[in-house]
């Protein structure tokens, strides 16, 4: 997500900020193509809706009531087909030195850290910083490792050796069908046992894992739609039963899906 003056529109850049602490808050945002890097570490929360993450070699779903932490000068770029996003964001000129503030995660929020950062919007594009707001802002920072439990985590590896990369585009637009590792291995021009072993190396889970990420991807989309039931996008996202998407959604999400039934 990136910014340029704090006082025009939305989707520009933030530039020389002489504050500790910038809120921005904005409904129904309309994500761009921007890839964004600075030296502030950033919380992004989402109220409605859900957004992909590209960071480095990976895209973190963060999808409604759920927040991501993205350390300082993370390049990271966002995009989303959801009906309607609502982001907040926090930039922090500067975070404790502990370990949790150099690594990106991505969790549920609990109501106190909810309400905590909606009573923050109210220093929305605010450029001067008052001492209510500074003293707010710095609580809230030092209590996000107690807010965090890493629970959630949908993480898709992008791998950058060239031979998966056909392989990736290919279950990607056939998610919905029986991909076997001998097809698979077809298009990377390998035995399925090299590409097994490969993929793994290079992303750290297995052709199967990806499948099934990519199902539940999917699967959140079209609930965003309110188009479908749950029995349908079960189908469509190539499960042969409700009960089969049910529990490969919650092992993923740690949460049954919501929808229509």
């Amino acid at each position: 997500m990136s910014f340029k003056d704090t006082k025009e529109d939305r989707g520009q850049h933030v530039e020389h900020l002489e504050i500790n602490s910038y809120v921005w808050y904005e409904s129904d945002w309309k994500h761009d193509d921007n890839e964004d890097s600075h030296d502030y570490y950033q919380l992004n929360y989402v109220e409605e809706g859900y957004q992909y993450f590209h960071i480095e070699q990976k895209i973190y779903l963060v999808p409604q009531n759920n927040v991501i932490w993205i350390p300082a000068n993370k390049k990271h770029r966002t995009t989303s087909d959801a009906t309607a996003v609502n982001p907040m964001l926090i930039l922090f000129k500067s975070a404790p030195k502990k370990d949790f503030y150099n690594e990106v995660h991505v969790f549920e929020a609990p109501a106190v850290l909810r309400e905590m950062m909606f009573y923050a919007s109210k220093w929305n594009k605010a450029t001067i910083e008052n001492p209510e707001q500074h003293l707010f802002l710095k609580a809230l920072l030092g209590s996000l490792p107690n807010f965090c439990n890493d629970a959630f985590g949908l993480q898709v590896p992008v791998p950058t050796d060239s031979r998966l990369i056909p392989v990736c585009h290919y279950i990607n637009a056939n998610y919905q069908y029986n991909v076997s590792a001998d097809d698979l291995g077809e298009i990377a021009k390998m035995s399925a046992r090299n590409l097994q072993r490969i993929f793994k190396q290079e992303t750290g889970i297995t052709l199967q894992k990806y499948i099934q990420l990519i199902r539940i991807i999917k699967s959140i989309e079209l609930i965003d739609t309110k188009r479908f039931t749950l029995s349908e996008i079960a189908y469509k996202v190539g499960y042969k039963s409700l009960s089969a998407f049910s529990n490969s959604y919650f092992s993923i999400m740690k949460m049954k899906p919501s929808g229509k039934r």
